[in-house]
């Protein structure tokens, strides 16, 4: 006699995310969004594809989240996507908690590539930069991407976590 499939308990099934307020919003409004965990600190966390980064952001700076706090990269692991990650606030008067959201957009390992957000916020130019130098993610758009940590001849991406470091790297003109 064959054995019958047994229905899995709610308890191990996978947890739907609700969306929460920005989410709700984005989606409302017509821009494709998928909600995440929240962080430890209750942040609401937004995954966007990478083609529909800027006009999200734009939405988003219009709906008032005027401030770039953080944008870095991510290293899921050997074999694994690349994370872009965006930190935004509401900065405004009279604002004892400020609203926070994260949006974070997840790249292939093989050609990240993702549009720059500079000219929504300036405050993206150097971050970008480091993305760029530590992890080989690629803003198109950006002004001046260019390595801003290592030095230019640099092979590789040092925060990637398959990264191979050197055996040396001489100094040059170190005299």
């Amino acid at each position: 006699m064959a054995e019958e499939s047994k229905p899995v308990p709610a308890q191990e099934q996978s947890p739907v995310i609700a969306a929460g307020k920005v989410s709700q919003w984005l989606t409302e409004n017509g821009f494709a969004n998928e909600p995440l965990q929240p962080d430890v600190n209750g942040v609401e966390i937004i995954k966007v594809e990478a083609d529909f980064l800027l006009p999200t952001c734009t939405a988003l700076y219009a709906y008032g989240f005027n401030y770039l706090q953080f944008q870095g990269g991510i290293d899921l692991g050997p074999g694994q996507e690349l994370v872009s990650a965006y930190h935004l606030i509401k900065v405004s008067d009279n604002a004892d908690k400020p609203e926070e959201v994260r949006i974070k957009v997840f790249l292939p390992r093989e050609n990240p590539r993702v549009p720059s957000v500079y000219w929504i916020w300036k405050t993206a130019d150097w971050q970008e930069r480091e993305s760029y130098d530590m992890f080989g993610i690629v803003y198109e758009g950006h002004p001046n991407l260019k390595r801003i940590l290592m030095p230019e001849d640099w092979v590789g991406w040092p925060l990637r976590k398959d990264y191979v470091s050197p055996d040396f790297y001489e100094l040059q003109d170190a005299y």
